[in-house]
């Protein structure tokens, strides 16, 4: 056999043989590894129901379900936050037209489809998204005919769609599958599962969080909230980066104030989290809140803007719901496509909060910081070269990112690397100096699955204060790469 035949058929046996590990099984099994992730019992917020059923929206998926409902048994107040990618898909444009209609009021929940994006999909798109709205609703109010000169002001359903982008949607599939997923709604901890499975696109297990919470003012009642996420790649925070769907039976003021604080939270979890540095056209994380399990004449949670000055229920219901929103995003990194590490980058910063922000996320979207950390390599001098670069810390034409001064002391930064069994911490490079590293220490550091970066970008003067930034990251490994190689076909 030719030299060259011979290398051709062992390159062709080389890539037959390839076993993606860390990607989502065509079966839809969840690997070993990420079983402790998935709950296995919940608690649910009264008044909400899920549901689900099989479009075969992307032709490859034959029997798995594909269309998800979460809805209110009564109308509810909502709010989303969506992507800041200017080519927003038609879902998301339809969703935030519908909210805007309705002043965040009288919403009866979500309809989610996966395997098409419906993005950049133009007027059809959009046509597409008011069906998939038109046919929930009119599962809830069969009577109601939706007049074509009156109907967009009587829906009350928001749309989400995740999958491949520029493809139009299998509409007739879809109006068939959703009152089959409105016959499957049900209140137990299997319906939600389901709800969070049908979602997932590249994700090896479904996302899922119920909590149960009191408020202060009234302590013996019990309100619940749940959330669901779905997200592997093209994740990068801008907005809330992926699908999320959070509801609970708390009972919110409309308005600016339910959007005041899901906007508060988003930027407090969905948006420290990044994948590979790729902001979605889909992105969209939405709040649904129905009352259900207040009071008679307890007084509705009010979020005027500036956080600030939130006390009382107010604050303890915001201060649950980044904890629920910051655990969903957690999941969604542990998920990242290909990733083997989940990795918490910590910057201080004596000087500013936002000073400390741009140097996390420069650090935690770095390809090269990325690499290493997959390949086990203590390359503390890519982190100090995120750094170096950051927008917003280095002056940089193209984005027109202006510096602020003194941001960072090259001569008092220091780099650490903080083991997750709670061992001693790994110095790298302190005030400026590089120390003497330990390989075989700084190997046995970087195997385990969480590595914790921290950063001081200066000294802290006398009287001084620290403002921490965290992010929340994976490691590049050659499997991304082989799922994003042929992820449209």
């Amino acid at each position: 056999m030719p030299a060259e035949m011979g290398r051709s058929v062992t390159m062709r046996c080389s890539f037959a043989a390839q076993i993606r590990r860390y990607s989502a099984a065509p079966s839809r099994s969840i690997p070993p590894a990420k079983q402790r992730f998935v709950p296995k019992s919940g608690t649910y917020p009264k008044g909400f129901l899920a549901g689900t059923s099989h479009a075969g929206v992307k032709a490859s998926n034959t029997q798995h379900d594909d269309i998800a409902l979460v809805v209110s048994e009564k109308p509810c107040v909502a709010a989303a936050v969506f992507t800041r990618n200017l080519f927003r898909a038609a879902p998301l444009e339809f969703s935030r037209a519908l909210l805007h209609r309705r002043q965040n009021a009288g919403v009866r929940g979500v309809v989610v489809n996966s395997g098409c994006a419906n993005a950049v999909t133009g007027k059809k798109g959009l046509y597409h998204a008011n069906e998939m709205s038109k046919s929930i609703d009119q599962c809830f109010d069969p009577e109601e005919h939706f007049q074509t000169n009156e109907e967009e002001f009587k829906l009350r359903t928001l749309v989400m769609s995740t999958g491949v982008i520029g493809q139009h949607l299998p509409i007739d599939r879809i109006r068939e599958a959703i009152p089959r997923a409105h016959a499957a709604l049900g209140s137990e901890h299997e319906h939600f599962m389901a709800a969070a499975q049908a979602i997932c696109t590249t994700d090896t297990f479904p996302k899922l969080i119920s909590r149960t919470f009191t408020l202060p003012s009234h302590p013996e009642t019990e309100y619940r909230i749940a959330g669901m996420t779905k997200g592997a790649g093209m994740i990068h925070p801008n907005m809330g980066t992926l699908l999320g769907i959070i509801c609970t039976d708390a009972n919110i003021t409309p308005g600016w104030d339910v959007k005041n604080v899901l906007t508060s939270a988003n930027e407090r979890s969905f948006n420290c989290i990044s994948i590979d540095g790729d902001t979605s056209t889909n992105d969209t994380i939405a709040l649904l809140a129905n009352g259900a399990a207040a009071p008679e004449g307890s007084a509705p949670l009010r979020y005027r803007k500036g956080g600030a000055k939130w006390s009382g229920d107010e604050k303890v219901f915001h201060d649950v719901l980044v904890e629920v929103m910051t655990d969903l995003a957690q999941l969604v990194v542990r998920d990242g496509e290909g990733a083997t590490k989940f990795i918490t980058v910590e910057v201080m910063s004596p000087h500013s909060k936002k000073a400390a922000q741009r140097a996390a996320a420069s650090i935690a979207t770095s390809a090269l910081v990325k690499t290493a950390m997959y390949g086990q390599d203590a390359n503390w001098g890519r982190i100090l070269c995120a750094i170096g670069y950051a927008p917003g810390i280095v002056h940089n034409p193209v984005q027109q990112a202006s510096p602020e001064e003194n941001q960072v002391n090259p001569e008092k930064t220091s780099v650490s690397f903080i083991p997750a069994d709670g061992s001693e911490e790994l110095k790298v490079f302190i005030r400026g100096r590089a120390q003497e590293v330990d390989e075989k220490r700084a190997k046995e550091v970087l195997e385990m699955e969480e590595i914790k970066i921290v950063v001081w970008l200066d000294e802290l003067p006398e009287g001084g204060k620290w403002h921490t930034a965290r992010y929340w990251t994976c490691d590049f490994s050659h499997e991304y790469v082989t799922i994003n190689g042929d992820y449209r076909t």
